[in-house]
């Protein structure tokens, strides 16, 4: 199942720190690698609107063309991916608390040992045959999001450093048009790696890396199936959650 662009592979994490680098440095590099190469498109529309603009601006997509299975990435295949078996879902909201309807909900990771099904990852960890590593779904009228998937493992980025990424899951959420798209990454409660990790710690504010933490909610699992994590992602305000595009 293809997303709607590419999905960012370890290739783009790498970092090659020269030995007066420091870690600050290292992390502020990867972070500007996700960074747009080219300044925002402004797309011109006449007041008021003109009929079919939002056609012409909007994204093309709509509750026929997601999947019943595009959420559960466990169920992308014929057999059974190998991993811990997760439930992530939450709320999508704005600045005021109230649910976002209809977003569109991108998920993307590397599978159980750590490694992407991307042509271009060289990670020497095994690849699942049976788990791609890509889903989404739409916001229903509370704003909720649900998927089903695979905890991913921690991988190294490479280079002359021990770094590693801790594990974390890629998301993307599409609002009204395709210039209001939002990228952003959650991780897990209790991970060793956290502290060490370079994009987190490219966060400036302790409160903003806090809003990445998923946390552990049981109700949201499976019983003797899958445990669940609660991650509610806020779009703007004071307390919104960070994005790839904060810099």
């Amino acid at each position: 199942m293809a997303l709607s662009e590419p999905a960012p592979h370890p290739a783009q994490e790498q970092i090659r720190p020269t030995d007066s680098a420091g870690e600050s440095d290292a992390a502020a590099r990867a972070v500007a690698l996700r960074a747009p190469l080219r300044p925002a498109v402004r797309v011109p529309v006449s007041m008021p609107a003109a009929p079919g603009t939002a056609e012409l601006t909007g994204p093309v997509f709509g509750t026929g063309d997601v999947g019943p299975l595009d959420h559960d990435l466990t169920r992308q295949h014929r057999g059974e991916p190998v991993g811990e078996r997760i439930v992530v879902a939450g709320r999508v909201t704005d600045r005021r608390g109230r649910p976002v309807r209809g977003q569109l909900v991108e998920l993307w990771q590397a599978n159980a040992a750590g490694r992407y099904a991307h042509p271009l990852d060289r990670h020497p960890a095994p690849l699942d045959p049976h788990f791609t590593g890509a889903g989404r779904c739409l916001t229903g009228d509370d704003g909720r999001y649900r998927f089903v998937t695979i905890r991913p493992g921690a991988y190294p980025l490479g280079g002359s450093s021990d770094a590693w990424r801790a594990a974390h899951l890629h998301f993307s959420l599409f609002g009204t048009a395709f210039t209001q798209r939002l990228v952003t990454q959650m991780y897990f409660p209790g991970d060793p790696l956290l502290p060490d990790d370079l994009i987190r710690n490219a966060v400036g504010a302790p409160a903003a890396r806090a809003r990445l933490v998923s946390a552990l909610d049981r109700t949201l699992g499976e019983p003797g199936r899958s445990l669940g994590y609660r991650w509610d992602i806020v779009l703007d305000g004071p307390a919104a959650t960070w994005t790839e595009g904060d810099r």
